[in-house]
């Protein structure tokens, strides 16, 4: 049990004996709750956190309204941390600065004059220099506070007031939205509009078991200070705004400007929410010096006092749609801002709320608000009509309290004990001008007092009645909806809410440069890609590590996926824009994959060269499989071929489209022709017998055209073919042995 040492001489020399760990867990949950309830989640009857609520009083004080001068921001921030946020200047100063920006606040609260910031990120001039005063909004949020509408609380240091919240009738929460990070939790609010937000109110005022579906009729989405389009589905933003948890998709607002010439360019004229312009820019031509997206070719920042950004095709053929659906995938074009609706409720206990959960809160503190106003209102009927009551009194006997007043040395006595006066009545005749001691007068204090009467009793009718009270907070709220109706500058709805359609495939080509290139693979393994279509003495006069050669040389694009297909019968794919330069010997292919040393390298060929590749093991099982089966996600590879036990993949060959006919060798040197409808189609597997052999294996295959003929080359330097257009004797169904080859056949047995 902990045990306290108290020095009588100084209390706060007090040492307390306690477990360190509940000591330190004590003070951090103090800490814990100081921060959630006190710094960084808004209240949700006024949508205010602590520094913004002190802002706005400490200016309110200073008579800043919107139709007084400006004053320097040094001096509020001044009132503020000295008199009611012990915190840091510029931590207090960087909160009024987003009060006035009107990029950041859909409905700023502060007036700035100066630099405040702007959009591409630069920061504000020192508070030394900007100056503010308190917009109509601001004004509109503290109505009321000289009418008793809310509690005032000791600041501090004990030496002054402040208000615990604001009683005005704008929904700030939900308007202007909010964002702070608390321990173990945080809220992220995005403002809306507030003439939808004062309908739903006026529904739930109506209909206070309205549904969250009924609320969605009034408020669409999110409203941005600076525009955008909100592309999500009515079902995600519903699912959001029902939970108090979830996001909107903004995209920015684009259009295409054309050109003399048949070009055209996309303008951007709205960017999502929280996006800096400057630093949007710099990522977008990233884009274009890292070869990213091709079909961009330049972005230029031509705005002025609105946003005006220029994207640049690479040329007039490219699809607009596909460069922005590009730009959104790869940029902060598009950009999520995130819901979560955590805040103080009235009992100031955090929670997350739904849509219509909040504007509950809100709407409950406007009741509460119309009450208090509405009794301070009457007491202070009473007391005047108190007053007035005093002045006819003395207006009846106006002789006699002159004499009193005349003769007596303590004539307020003596005029209380005479006709019955209060303190306070008796006080105010004492007080009063003798020009007032008049006949007219006598007429406007029966015809105050009979007025005051009449609104005593209306203000009694008011408090007595719950409908009264829902009809006038409806009358109230449809009146300051006019000031922010969508037919007003800042009350038009900014941000459009439509669900943007199904996302679309984008085309490897659109990522990568086209550019031409020639790969080769030497004998060992090493991999690289020249830029250009080299020809073939080009190829032969390269350089390799001693002891190595040429294997596969071939042209491609930089844009082609390229297939390796290995002995196991497994199938890799590389990207042709990432295998290594021209210059030097290049890099092993077998770190580019994960293919064993020992496994030897059959074939090296664009996926785009056919659609369909001939594939075939030595012991002459083979089959027709589609290009695309073939492609591989993951280093591993894929496996199409699966030879038989002491087998190995052969034969790797392009289909030519019109092909008909398959011709097979074997290291027997006996040659078979037949249909290539005999030959199977698969996606995997070991496929079916080409040709029967008595010894060995299959040497080559090849699929032809058969009223071609069959041709091979002669051999030598002279780059003769032959061409063999009766193949009648070699023509036999599948499976079949085969005949001796024509003469003049390559000795090697190889097509």
């Amino acid at each position: 049990m902990p045990t306290d040492v108290k020095d009588p001489e100084d209390p706060f020399n007090a040492i307390v004996d306690a477990p360190f760990d509940s000591a330190l867990s004590d003070r951090y949950l103090v800490y814990a709750l100081s921060t959630i309830t006190a710094r960084s989640l808004p209240d949700v009857r006024d949508g205010l956190k602590p520094v913004h609520r002190r802002l706005l009083w400490a200016m309110r004080l200073l008579k800043l309204d919107p139709s007084q001068g400006y004053k320097k921001c040094a001096r509020v921030v001044g009132d503020v941390i000295g008199k009611y946020h012990p915190h840091g200047d510029q931590s207090v100063y960087d909160a009024m600065v987003r009060l006035a920006q009107s990029f950041a606040m859909r409905y700023p609260l502060v007036d700035g004059q100066g630099n405040f910031g702007n959009i591409d990120g630069d920061n504000a001039a020192a508070y030394r220099y900007t100056e503010a005063r308190l917009t109509q909004v601001a004004i509109d949020m503290m109505d009321g506070l000289d009418e008793d509408a809310v509690d005032y609380r000791p600041t501090y240091n004990n030496e002054d007031h402040e208000p615990e919240l604001f009683p005005g009738l704008f929904p700030n929460l939900l308007a202007n939205g909010a964002a702070g990070i608390a321990v173990g939790m945080a809220t992220s609010i995005p403002p809306h509009n507030a003439a939808e937000l004062f309908d739903a109110a006026i529904l739930l005022i109506d209909q206070p078991d309205a549904s969250d579906a009924q609320m969605l009729e009034h408020v669409k989405g999110p409203d941005f200070p600076t525009g955008g389009l909100v592309v999500d589905s009515p079902n995600a933003i519903a699912e959001a705004y029902a939970t108090g948890r979830g996001g909107f998709r903004v995209r920015a607002r684009w259009s295409v400007e054309r050109e003399k010439g048949g070009g055209w360019n996309a303008v951007i004229t709205e960017i999502p929410y929280g996006i800096q312009k400057g630093k949007l820019i710099e990522q977008i031509a990233g884009l274009i010096n890292d070869k990213k997206l091709p079909i961009l070719a330049d972005v230029r920042d031509e705005s002025d006092s609105a946003i005006r950004i220029v994207i640049e095709p690479r040329s007039r053929t490219v699809d607009a749609d596909m460069l922005m659906e590009s730009l959104f995938r790869m940029s902060d074009l598009e950009n999520r801002v995130s819901l979560n609706l955590n805040v103080l409720d009235k009992t100031r206990t955090p929670r997350v709320m739904s849509l219509r959960e909040a504007l509950k809160g809100w709407v409950d503190h406007q009741f509460v608000v119309l009450q208090r106003r509405s009794q301070y209102r009457l007491d202070k009927i009473a007391d005047r009509v108190e007053l007035l009551d005093g002045y006819l009194i003395a207006y009846l006997n106006l002789d006699r309290v002159i004499e009193i007043i005349r003769t007596e040395d303590e004539p307020k006595p003596i005029m209380i004990a005479e006709f019955g006066l209060t303190d306070r009545q008796a006080e105010a005749i004492l007080d009063m001008r003798l020009r007032r001691l008049r006949k007219l007068e006598e007429m406007q204090i029966r015809k105050e007092r009979d007025g005051l009467e009449a609104e005593k009793s209306t203000l009694e009718a008011l408090l007595g009645s719950d409908a009264r009270q829902r009809t006038r907070l409806k009358r109230d709220m449809a009146k300051l909806r006019e000031r922010y109706g969508p037919e007003t500058p800042l009350g038009k709805r900014r941000t459009t809410v439509s669900e943007a359609a199904p996302a679309r495939e984008i085309p490897l080509e659109l990522m990568i440069e086209r550019e031409p290139i020639t790969v080769i693979l030497s004998e060992r393994g090493w991999i690289r890609a020249m830029k250009g279509h080299a020809d073939d003495a080009a190829i032969a006069a390269l350089k390799f590590k001693e002891g190595d050669g040429p294997a596969f040389a071939f042209s491609a694009q930089t844009t082609d996926k390229i297939l390796l297909a290995a002995e196991n019968g497994r199938f890799y794919t590389l990207a042709a824009d990432r295998l290594p330069g021209g210059r030097g010997f290049g890099e092993p292919v077998r770190l580019m994959i994960d293919l064993d040393g020992e496994v030897g390298i059959v074939a090296l060929l664009p996926a785009s060269r056919a659609k369909k590749l001939l594939v075939a093991a030595s012991d002459g099982r083979g089959f027709v499989v589609q290009t695309a089966d073939t492609i591989a996600e993951t280093r591993k590879g894929k496996t199409v071929v699966t030879p038989r036990i002491g087998a190995k993949l052969k034969i790797v060959k392009p289909v030519d489209p019109a092909a008909d006919y398959v011709a097979a060798i074997g290291d027997n040197r006996r040659l078979l022709v037949f249909p290539l409808t005999e030959l199977a189609e698969l996606s995997k597997g070991q496929g079916v017998q080409l040709q029967r052999y008595g010894d060995g294996g299959l040497s080559d295959a090849i699929t032809f055209v058969f009223a071609n003929g069959l041709s091979w080359a002669m051999g030598g330097e002279t780059g003769r073919t032959r061409t063999e257009t009766d193949l009648t004797q070699w023509r036999a169904a599948r499976g079949a042995a085969g005949r001796m080859p024509p003469t003049g056949f390559p000795r090697d047995n190889k097509f």
